[in-house]
């Protein structure tokens, strides 16, 4: 008598189930899932009960119901953004604006603006690379370093840091020309605050708008150097001590076209928009702008920014301003999305 050969059902993995949820949920028809499931070896009777289970569960339905709430958000975020369009935003230039009509105008508003005027009598205007390294040469700091070679590198910031004298950090400056390999940024704040102290007493207090707290974060890079697209969570002065920067701004209402699904960032490159891989960002408002040594940018919070050094560049940024600031403590806790 022959044996018979065990015969095990044909049927799909948890991963499959979870992409079948999110589809239904975003509003996929089920022959199209189909069709899909089949071309990767899914039997077609398979799929049909499988997307008729999840169908059928409750749990759909809740998430389902999540994502009806999430869409009223973005048809409210839609509005701005139609408006936009008809207009588009544009970043002023306002010289020496006054602490009350900033706060008025640009502050409660979240309007972005370049404040001129605010350093021109600054002992940091006067920075070299040449001073900088005779006061601080043998000082210890941190560096963004081997960028180039990873598509991620600001996701990845702390597989990035390296330690040097920043002597030897002015010296890679000077004998490079325009590269995004290695940068000085925020992100190597934590050593950089101490080992470059002195600095903050160079700036102005500006008392109209900050807090007096005289502390900031340290830029210093090559031209060339990128910050791809993202928003910050709070508000944030930039200061441009040297050199020249491009910077792009889109409006927060822009976030639900902007394919945000990790933290603060976008895979989209601000450099050249590819409206056929991110088809729902064409048309999309972009204010440029060019800032100057002695230009004070407002980048309010939620505001999208793309920055890319024109020159070798230094700049300050700062949070401490004399007004509420602190979005950061109800940012969402998971920053998958």
């Amino acid at each position: 008598m022959k044996r018979r050969a065990t015969v095990h059902p044909i049927g799909i993995g948890d991963e499959w189930r979870r992409w079948i949820a999110e589809n239904l949920v975003l509003g996929s028809h089920p022959d199209t899932l189909v069709a899909i499931l089949g071309r990767s070896g899914v039997p077609a009777q398979v799929a049909r009960v499988e997307i008729a289970q999840a169908l059928a569960s409750p749990y759909l339905h809740g998430a389902r119901r999540l994502t009806n709430r999430l869409a009223k958000r973005d048809w409210v975020l839609g509005i701005q953004a139609r408006l936009d369009r008809i207009v588009p935003p544009q970043v002023e230039w306002r010289a020496r604006l006054s602490g009350d009509v900033f706060l008025r105008e640009h502050y409660v508003t979240n309007r972005p603006v370049i404040i001129t005027g605010m350093l021109d009598d600054s002992p940091a205007r006067a920075w070299t690379l040449d001073t900088l390294a005779e006061r601080f040469g043998t000082r210890l700091v941190e560096v963004q370093c081997g960028r180039d070679a990873d598509p991620e590198y600001e996701m990845n910031s702390i597989a990035h840091k390296r330690v040097m004298p920043f002597g030897e950090y002015v010296a890679l400056i000077r004998a490079s020309g325009p590269t995004n390999d290695f940068y000085m940024t925020a992100n190597n704040d934590g050593r950089n605050r101490a080992a470059l102290d002195e600095l903050w007493q160079d700036m102005p207090a500006l008392p109209d708008y900050l807090n007096g707290e005289r502390k900031g974060f340290f830029w210093l890079g090559p031209a060339g150097t990128v910050t791809p697209f993202h928003h910050d969570l709070t508000n944030n002065f930039m200061m441009q001590v040297m050199g020249r920067k491009r910077v792009r701004l889109i409006a927060p209402c822009e976030t639900p076209n902007l394919y945000n699904h990790r933290h603060c960032f976008t895979p989209v490159d601000g450099r050249a928009i590819d409206t056929q891989r991110f088809p729902a960002t064409a048309g999309m408002p972009i204010a440029d702008c060019v800032l100057e040594p002695g230009d004070i940018l407002f980048l309010p919070v939620g505001w999208w920014h793309h920055v890319e050094a024109l020159d070798v560049s230094i700049t300050i940024s700062a949070t401490h301003f004399r007004w509420d600031n602190d979005f950061y403590s109800s940012y969402p806790s998971n920053h998958d999305f």
